[in-house]
């Protein structure tokens, strides 16, 4: 036992497993600390022959000096017959689903999920505030029902949730709704209500078993026309100072590489490994991975100039290129291609991939995918190459037999006679 302060806490190392450390002052107070480094101070008490452990908070969420006071508090109230894990659980039981996103989209959602990317977070945040808590924000948790979700569902792809909202001194966001959206929205609606099972609020996800919307088919692949389409129209807008050179490189590299946007605006020349012709993300949306990069790609990135540590530095100012959707909405509307998105530059590059043959197991290689389903919308493409094997097996066939292509068949067709077998 020792008297827990900063310098106790700050001394307190994991060693493979949870232990406690427990006040010497204050007896019932104490430290966990877990296996994993991570610290909490809680209380230990007794109600009738049960002991029962609270959680105060994390280390770093309180002091030792504000945990003490909060403990001292605590444990007085246990001393005046208040069971402080039941009134927390009464009050969990009770919380709306806006109380419940706060905690979700707090640090107790975090660190039920360590290994979610902070980039999903945002995401998530964004559909709660922007689709779930306007329509389902003021219900109590655990009342919830699979028609509330179902109904949920609809109303966002309705369009009951569109607005447009202010992001900036001069930006905004169009929230629209949609099957796309809803589908997204009430993914992470089921994801926050599981962990509210966790937490104790629910007993059960009213989200399991609702039928989501099916995925619109929004894939769009460029041909070999429109590709040089979008080439000569990037040369004469930059030829008329509509568009920057840099973002110009930028678009450019997306069609070459396959990569997603975010992954070559933020490209630093620390990953570019000229040496081996790849690039070494240290992060992206499936984590870190290697992007192989075609002779193409490697002359672009060599052309460019260094300027700073960004590949693609921005235009004005410090960082890394930013406006490379604004830019792609000109490029398209210039060449006549307005239904086509920035993203399908990534899908094209893997339907000529396919087109020319390639595996789907290699193509997902290439893209970084770590689930084969990822890749399967590509598996039509492959029809392509199949033909024209068989093409060149039937023409050397024809050859052998010869006829030529383009040939009609010169002799009479004459139908055989089937003979009677005798019985």
């Amino acid at each position: 036992m020792a008297k827990i302060t900063k310098r106790t806490v700050d001394a307190a190392k994991p060693d493979g497993r949870d232990y406690f450390i427990w006040d010497e002052d204050m007896p019932g107070f104490g430290l966990r600390v877990f296996a994993s480094g991570k610290k909490s101070y809680l209380i230990q008490y007794r109600i009738g022959r049960t002991t029962r452990r609270f959680t105060i908070g994390l280390h770093g969420k309180y002091t030792p000096e504000e945990a003490r006071t909060r403990a001292g508090k605590l444990l007085q109230s246990v001393a005046d017959g208040i069971d402080p894990a039941g009134q927390r659980k009464d009050d969990r039981a009770a919380l709306t689903i806006a109380e419940l996103a706060d905690l979700y989209l707090g640090p107790d959602g975090r660190a039920a999920k360590p290994t979610k990317k902070e980039s999903s977070w945002v995401t998530d945040g964004r559909v709660i505030h922007r689709h779930v808590i306007p329509l389902l924000g003021k219900k109590v948790a655990k009342s919830v029902t699979s028609n509330d979700i179902e109904r949920f569902q609809a109303g966002v792809t309705n369009g009951e949730t569109a607005m447009e909202e202010k992001t900036g001194f001069r930006g905004r966001a169009i929230v629209k709704g949609g099957k796309s959206v809803a589908r997204l929205a009430t993914v992470v609606l089921g994801a926050m209500l599981q962990f509210g099972i966790k937490r104790g609020v629910l007993s059960a996800n009213p989200a399991k078993g609702v039928e989501l919307n099916v995925n619109d088919k929004r894939e769009r692949f460029l041909s070999e026309r429109e590709v040089a389409a979008i080439a000569e129209g990037m040369l004469i807008l930059e030829g008329l100072g509509m568009l920057h050179r840099t973002i110009a490189s930028a678009i450019r590299l997306l069609m070459v590489t396959g990569c997603r946007k975010n992954e070559i605006a933020g490209l630093k020349w620390a990953w570019v490994d000229f040496e081996r012709g790849c690039l070494r993300l240290p992060d992206s949306k499936t984590g870190a991975k290697v992007v192989p990069l075609a002779a193409a790609a490697l002359k672009m990135l060599a052309d460019l100039p260094r300027k700073s540590e960004w590949v693609l530095p921005a235009t004005t100012g410090d960082g890394h290129i930013v406006g490379l959707q604004r830019a792609w909405e000109t490029i398209r509307e210039w060449c006549g291609l307005e239904e086509v998105r920035i993203h399908d530059l990534r899908h094209s590059f893997a339907s000529f991939a396919a087109a020319d043959g390639a595996s789907l197991y290699l193509i997902g290689k290439v893209l970084g995918h770590t689930q084969t389903r990822t890749t399967e919308k590509y598996a039509h493409l492959n029809d392509d190459p199949l033909r024209a094997v068989a093409d060149r097996a039937a023409s050397r066939i024809a050859t052998a037999m010869g006829i030529r292509e383009g040939d009609k068949p010169s002799a009479e067709v004459v139908p055989l006679r089937h003979r009677k077998r005798k019985v």
